[in-house]
């Protein structure tokens, strides 16, 4: 008879804990499945999706770096996320509005599994927008001429952020009964990140500004993946355990006082704060001297390739495009004359890395004679600037003797760097600071710009709609004169068979 009531009892408790969790989960997936269908989440991925395609348009044209690409992905999702905290909140605030929460009394759920179900309806709007994510990575990784490494803990702060927003919306439903405290709380989140921001910190940045979900870079050079030293994979770490601790936190105000959700809780708790302590931490002594390396001593840390008669050296990651900065080069050296036409340059690639992604510094020019720098970033401007980098070294024999000079030679190092481009006109616009054609104006380089007068621009603009055919023989022919120092422009407009324009050079 005692054997009986035994198992009986047993075979109850089994069949009624596995309703109320069949319960949960298709609660959780017809909330789900509500919350991807609502007007303002729809419109929000809508608008993310359309933001992707902006972002990327010159991912297939820009020679990308999956390092920078990573951390692209992490503004986009705020668009959904913000939506998710508001659909998430009045979904758990439906049953009060349409005055249905005395009805749940006779229903199998009890209060706190229905808290889980809500929680667990915005894992697929995370889902959705990992998909996304992932598919802007893989623009970036497909994209020609794309280099480096993208890290995981970079590309996951957007699903979680997602994920983050939607535990919150349904915390503050269960400790707020109003629709009104979710739009407040997007304002006060609002605030706190300006202040969190704000707060003044150490060398590594703010003290705070790693417990926003977002955190942008006071740079926007390119680093080796290496150098960058941000705590990528901490902070998606604080994240997960951020949202996670809401959302048990919401169940256990919803009454869901089981030892096994305090257990969670605190497994909760403690890797959210796990990921903070680490987030927190300064960046390591390692990355610190293989930055500081990397800036003073490219040479002991880069690989080199030869092309023709030139070497290029860059960093790892930088290798495979050694071949694009060597079309260049050639393209420059060959409207050159005299033993510029055929110099050995060595084309060595540098950045500032000391600060890494909190501060700039500007590169100095390199003593060393026929020596060129070449930036970590490529693609649009940067190529006539390296384009000019490499005609200047050609004709002063080091960057270093560059900024020191006014006179007519500026018209042949812009003659070399622009003379091969199909569109001469565009690429100048592009290479000076000013974006314009005609008068004076700074022109950019790897290293120190350079000056240019508004007597050099009209006789440059006069050589390019000339043309190569007619001017090329005539810098080779006059290539001793037109590299002498203290050639004035007007010289040079006169061996080139240009109107000379009246005056002297006058540098500003």
């Amino acid at each position: 008879m005692s054997a009986v009531l035994d198992k009986a009892p047993m075979a109850e408790r089994t069949e009624d804990q596995r309703r109320p969790w069949a319960a949960v989960l298709a609660l959780a997936l017809f909330e789900a499945r509500k919350l991807l269908l609502r007007a303002p989440v729809l419109f929000m991925f809508v608008v993310y999706a359309a933001w992707i395609c902006w972002d990327m348009r010159d991912a297939w044209t820009g020679y990308p770096a999956l390092q920078d690409i990573d951390r692209a992905t992490q503004t986009g999702p705020l668009l959904p996320a913000l939506a998710v905290l508001l659909c998430a909140n009045q979904a758990v605030l439906r049953s009060r509005r349409q005055d249905t929460d005395r009805h749940f009394g006779v229903l199998v759920l009890e209060p706190w599994r229905r808290t889980v179900a809500f929680a667990l309806s915005v894992v697929p709007a995370a889902g959705l927008t990992a998909l996304m994510v992932g598919a802007q990575f893989t623009w970036g990784v497909l994209a020609p001429g794309s280099v480096g490494h993208g890290s995981v803990g970079e590309l996951l702060v957007g699903p979680f952020t997602v994920l983050l927003a939607g535990t919150a919306g349904v915390l503050l439903a269960r400790v707020v009964r109003s629709p009104f405290a979710a739009p407040m709380l997007l304002v006060m989140a609002f605030f706190s990140t300006l202040f969190l921001g704000a707060v003044p910190g150490d060398d590594n940045g703010s003290a705070t500004r790693w417990l926003v979900p977002v955190i942008g870079d006071a740079s926007s050079k390119t680093l080796p993946s290496d150098l960058l030293g941000r705590p990528a994979a901490w902070h998606a770490l604080y994240l997960f355990g951020l949202a996670l601790t809401l959302a048990l936190a919401a169940v256990l105000v919803n009454g869901g006082r089981t030892k096994t959700v305090a257990a969670a809780l605190v497994v909760a708790v403690g890797l959210g704060t796990w990921g903070a302590v680490g987030q927190a931490a300064k960046v390591s002594a390692d990355v610190v001297s293989a930055r500081v390396l990397a800036t003073v001593n490219p040479a002991k840390v880069q690989s080199c390739a030869r092309h023709g008669n030139s070497t290029y050296c860059a960093f790892p990651e930088w290798l495979p495009r050694t071949g694009t900065w060597a079309e260049v080069a050639d393209h420059v050296q060959s409207l050159a004359g005299g033993t510029a036409a055929q110099e050995k340059l060595l084309v060595r690639q540098r950045v500032d890395a000391r600060y890494g992604m909190d501060g700039d510094g500007a590169i100095q020019p390199s003593t060393v004679p026929y020596q060129v720098t070449v930036g970590t970033r490529w693609g649009g401007p940067r190529v006539p600037e390296f384009a000019a980098a490499v005609s200047s070294v050609l004709v002063m024999g080091s960057e270093k003797a560059v900024g020191s000079f006014c006179d007519g030679r500026m018209v042949t190092i812009m003659w070399l760097a622009l003379g091969w481009q199909s569109d001469p006109l565009t690429e100048l616009r592009a290479v000076r600071l000013d974006d314009s054609v005609s008068g004076s104006a700074i022109v950019l380089s790897p290293t120190n710009p350079m000056s240019m007068t508004a007597e050099q621009t009209t006789v440059l603009r006069e050589l390019l709609a000339a043309g190569t055919t007619k001017i090329t023989p005539k810098v080779k022919a006059h290539w001793t004169e037109l590299t002498a120092p203290k050639v004035t422009t007007a010289k040079v407009a006169e061996l080139l068979g240009v109107k000379a324009p009246t005056g002297a050079d006058k540098c500003e």
